[in-house]
């Protein structure tokens, strides 16, 4: 759906670059999703930011000592990311199709991170393929944090139900990445999985 809204709007990605890129410029907090993950992580730990955009959560993760690889489906926040977070590997990758070991990359993650609404911008059909796909990627006794909000076309029960579909254990539930918990009412999700 990303690579659809591109085509559409082919200044869709540079302007999305800018926005945060601005945000960062005029001092906003842009690694409360980060802070979560590394929070979980022993130092020097292995992460994949999947769906990683122009590389904030991953140049965050990197900085703070950990081991990142990010991926995007999208060339121009790929090339972002190396030009304001350089140190990661990134790499443009569809999710769907994800293979990190015939990229060369054959260790598995401690850590998967999946914000900014990554699985809303999937199309419907892939959404199980890639919670298989990022699975396949973690190590035993790894996690994958992933958060959207409501109102996106993807609903939490059915996620959760994909999650597990996929070999995933939800482990935490959370209304967002500052830890509140999370309830019936709330209008974003942060879901901590584990594998099976």
């Amino acid at each position: 759906m990303w690579v659809r809204m591109t085509q559409e709007d082919p200044g869709h990605s540079a302007a999305y670059v800018q926005r945060f890129r601005s945000l960062a410029d005029q001092g906003f907090d842009l690694a409360g999703e980060a802070r979560l993950v590394d929070a979980m992580l022993g130092r020097g730990s292995r992460v994949l930011d999947a769906g990683c955009g122009p590389g904030r959560l991953g140049g965050f993760l990197h900085a703070a000592g950990h081991d990142v690889v990010g991926v995007d489906v999208d060339p121009v926040l790929i090339a972002a990311a190396e030009e304001d977070h350089p140190g990661p590997r990134w790499l443009v990758r569809d999710l769907s199709e994800l293979d990190l070991p015939a990229a060369g990359i054959d260790e598995p993650f401690d850590a998967i991170v999946c914000a900014g609404n990554v699985m809303t911008f999937l199309a419907p059909s892939t959404r199980v393929t890639v919670l298989r796909r990022l699975h396949a990627h973690a190590a035993a006794g790894g996690r994958a944090t992933i958060g959207f909000g409501a109102g996106r076309g993807y609903g939490f029960d059915e996620f959760l139900d994909d999650a597990r579909a996929a070999g995933w254990v939800p482990e935490l539930l959370l209304a967002t990445w500052d830890l509140r918990p999370f309830t019936p009412e709330s209008d974003f999700l942060v879901a901590v999985l584990r594998p099976a």
